[in-house]
């Protein structure tokens, strides 16, 4: 579905949580499509997480709930089934591309291409959530647990761009999701990504984006949490732009409430930082 003439479409590349299907988020998936449609989407990827390969492997709140690693395995068929489900009811009105977001941490790789073969999803989200097999993105505390088990700050910035490398080789993501989480709970970040040995492994990483075609996921859920740009931060944004890398706005939606979250500063920033609005649709 086209937008207007000279109207921006509207449009989220990484989103589509649901409380159905997500133990963090809110809201029935039905709802959160819904309430895509009823903000005038031109198009919306449906990115729920994939399972955990390993018991080990689940967040505090799927434990509280009761799963472990085979249930959180039906749920996701279960996701896969009601995506596809919605995907034929509103195929008229606002298309879906339906995927799912994967995981890095150990046995993840194997098993999110299991999940292609079995489900062939649309697209996939690769995003990379665990460094040393430590969670990066839970707490403050957790964090600074992770940067001790590699070693510093600085290395754990170093294996999560590795860990990113090898994600991308692995499974060649159409998008890749907000390309530096690491920098999550890291309040002198710009310094970090600027050092030389984070910066070669960036541009290492934007490099191979490129040769795969990929999008990466301008992703504004940082904005929610305090942050003070979305993911990637300025710098990867101009090596993105440098290259030739698209952008497209992910609101990285849990329910309802965050359906379509800071769109048009969204936008308003990749326009004056010179990128196409143009948007690529992943998969296709």
């Amino acid at each position: 579905m086209s937008p207007p003439a000279g109207k921006i479409a509207r449009v989220s590349v990484h989103g589509g949580h649901s409380g159905q299907f997500c133990s963090h988020a809110a809201d029935d998936l039905a709802s959160v499509v819904a309430a895509y449609a009823a903000q005038g989407f031109a198009w919306v990827g449906l990115t729920e997480h994939m399972p955990p390969p390993e018991d080990r492997f689940l967040y505090p709140e799927e434990r509280q709930a009761g799963f472990d690693a085979a249930a959180l395995r039906r749920r996701f068929a279960a996701y896969m089934a009601e995506a596809r489900r919605l995907q034929r009811h509103w195929e008229a009105v606002l298309p879906l591309r339906v995927g799912f977001e994967t995981e890095a941490c150990s046995g993840a790789l194997d098993l999110a291409r299991q999940l292609v073969t079995e489900f062939h999803p649309d697209y996939i989200v690769g995003s990379v959530h665990h460094v040393a097999d430590i969670p990066i993105d839970v707490s403050p505390a957790v964090y600074a647990d992770a940067a001790a088990r590699c070693g510093g700050i600085e290395e754990l910035y170093l294996a999560y761009f590795d860990l990113q490398l090898e994600m991308i080789e692995t499974l060649r993501p159409q998008v890749i999701g907000h390309f530096d989480l690491v920098r999550i709970f890291d309040p002198d970040y710009p310094r970090h990504l600027a050092s030389a040995p984070v910066g070669r492994r960036i541009v290492r990483n934007l490099e191979r984006v490129r040769q795969m075609g990929a999008i990466l996921d301008l992703n504004v859920a940082a904005w929610d949490k305090g942050g003070s740009e979305p993911y990637p931060a300025a710098g990867i944004r101009w090596q993105a732009r440098r290259l030739g890398i698209a952008l497209v706005p992910g609101d990285d939606s849990h329910g309802v409430a965050t359906v379509g979250r800071h769109f048009d500063r969204a936008v308003a920033l990749l326009e004056a930082e010179g990128f196409s609005t143009d948007w690529p649709i992943p998969g296709l």
